[in-house]
């Protein structure tokens, strides 16, 4: 089964398989997580079996709304599906827009709802490994020098959120 998200097309939002939407470039609906420990935020490596960035480290969460559903709902899913994390507060962000090659011929061109929420001390995980093959809390500077040292192990979108939205996301 496919699965359809918000894409804009000649202008006009319509429900576009996910793949076809990524091979296209077509600008699409998105949302993105960030749980934070204080200081520190929860990052996830990509699985293996992920359709583009396999193995990359990135965000809490990141996915696409389905073409009914709102941004906080979606995040709310996602975090539960992919982190097993339910019952964090998320607050909004704000709305980022960013393109990038994700590879095999693939665009990410998204229009993205943020959130943040704050986890607690002793926040369980419970990654699906069709999604997460790990996950580690790191601080925002050691993450900064991180992906300065070594950004080929970072998905493009969380370089992009550090380089250019790190105000909007973590102020």
């Amino acid at each position: 089964m496919s699965v359809m998200i918000p894409a804009w097309v000649d202008g006009t939002l319509t429900p576009v398989e996910k793949l076809d939407a990524h091979r296209r470039g077509l600008p699409h609906k998105a949302v993105s997580v960030f749980v934070m420990r204080g200081k520190e935020t929860l990052l996830q490596r990509r699985a293996a079996v992920k359709y583009h960035t396999p193995g990359l480290w990135a965000n809490a969460c990141c996915t696409h709304p389905d073409w009914d559903e709102t941004p906080l709902a979606c995040a709310r899913r996602r975090l539960g599906e992919e982190l097993g994390i339910t019952g964090l507060d998320l607050a909004h962000r704000g709305k980022v827009a960013y393109r990038a090659d994700v590879g095999g011929g693939m665009i990410e061109d998204e229009r993205v709802e943020i959130f943040t929420a704050e986890a607690p001390k002793d926040l369980r995980l419970a990654p699906d490994s069709s999604e997460v093959s790990d996950t580690k809390w790191i601080t925002l500077e050691d993450l900064g020098d991180e992906v300065a040292r070594h950004p080929a192990r970072f998905t493009p979108w969380l370089r992009i959120y550090l380089a250019e939205h790190r105000e909007t996301i973590f102020a």
